[in-house]
């Protein structure tokens, strides 16, 4: 099985959460690299910018779109979040002193991340990711492939291409959890941009047990080879 993490397109947040003229590019764009890939389900977070991403995709493949509220970034952002002093909230990660997640000792904190001084204000660190490692769980025991501690055996060996259009927050928690790094060194060393299509290979191994491997993250490759579309990470440089 292979698994597509497509983070949504550009939006607007407010007023009205939808994508914006350049977000709806992004999702036309990618729509030509997933039938290309053979998509044979697709799912969404519950959230507006993310279904419209997946839009061009479904309408293409003439597949429907399965809404997934546990990838809601909402839903992320009541666990990983944090407040400023001010009063305002921001993600854990957006913090001037970033490196103190991995600084020292604190770069081997492992399953106990959650204990590190520069976690303490997050909002719902420990019991919201072990929320999140059993919400993957039962979305992937559904497909075929059942946890067991770091590998995951093989009920149901499939060759589904299964594409899941979700959010950089949920996306980097989530990953963090498939491919076994800590979230404090995940969410200070990777990042998925707009439209960006992460994908992992779950190979059907003889001996009945797989781990999700990387094979591509934050693939941007439907963004070059659209004329339409600026090459761009974020809104902000080119890479």
């Amino acid at each position: 099985m292979y698994l597509y993490i497509v983070r949504h397109g550009q939006p607007f947040y407010s007023p009205v959460e939808k994508l914006t003229e350049k977000g709806w590019k992004q999702a036309r764009a990618i729509a030509p690299r997933l039938v290309q890939s053979g998509i044979t389900k697709i799912y969404a977070s519950p959230l507006r910018r993310a279904y419209e991403t997946a839009l061009p995709t479904a309408r293409a493949l003439g597949l429907d779109i399965t809404i997934e509220p546990w990838t809601s970034e909402s839903l992320a952002w009541s666990r990983f979040a944090k407040k400023l002093p001010d009063g305002r909230s921001t993600w854990v990660w957006n913090s001037d002193d970033v490196g103190s997640f991995v600084r020292g000792e604190n770069h081997d904190a492992g399953d106990k991340w959650y204990e590190i001084e520069a976690m303490k204000d997050i909002f719902n660190g420990k019991d919201g990711y072990a929320a999140l490692q059993s919400e993957s769980d039962e979305f992937l025991a559904r497909h075929g492939y059942v946890r067991e501690g770091n590998e995951y055996r093989i009920e149901r060996p499939n060759d589904e291409r299964i594409a899941v259009f979700c959010h950089q927050g949920f996306g980097l928690s989530w990953l963090s959890h498939l491919l076994r790094i800590p979230p404090n060194i995940f969410w200070t060393e990777f990042d998925i941009t707009h439209s960006g299509c992460t994908v992992l290979q779950f190979a059907n191994h003889k001996n009945g047990y797989t781990v999700p491997k990387c094979l591509m993250l934050s693939d941007m490759s439907h963004i070059f080879a659209d004329d339409e579309c600026e090459y761009k990470y974020h809104t902000s440089f080119r890479i």
